[in-house]
């Protein structure tokens, strides 16, 4: 079983279905990833781009999918050493490498952000991964 790190885009498009899950794989992320999933959501219906019933309905959605969220002191560490290390003035997204490194074997995601912080701190691969069986090919 491969363990996969998402952000709140790849998580979006598990719950609208625009990216199927392979069973092989378990998914993992800060707890953090609550709060991003719902501004994601929020900032959509505000735009206009969704509706308030069906934001509500895909946050409702997001709470029923299988994801192991994590929010520990070691981990928070990680993330402050790691947004440090890369000069962001913002450790969020530094949550998502944080948990990576220490708890997957990969990162799913589409940010250009996260995908330029992991270079060295974790395997990165976009989502087609996720419905790949686990002996994909993963780029540092």
């Amino acid at each position: 079983m491969t363990r996969i790190v998402i952000d709140a885009q790849i998580c979006v498009a598990l719950i609208r279905h625009d990216v199927v899950l392979s069973a092989e794989h378990q998914l993992v992320a800060p707890a953090v990833l609550r709060s991003d999933v719902l501004n994601v959501l929020f900032g959509e219906v505000r735009a206009g781009r969704l509706s308030e019933n069906q934001g509500r309905l895909e946050l409702d959605q997001f709470a029923e999918l299988k994801i192991r969220l994590l929010g520990d002191r070691v981990s928070r560490a990680t993330a402050w050493k790691i947004a440090r290390d890369l000069g962001w003035a913002d450790p969020r997204p530094a949550e998502y490498l944080a948990v990576a490194r220490l708890q997957a074997d990969l990162l799913v995601t589409d940010d250009p952000h996260l995908l330029t912080g992991a270079k060295g701190i974790t395997p990165v691969a976009n989502r087609d991964a996720l419905n790949q069986p686990p002996q994909l090919k993963i780029s540092d």
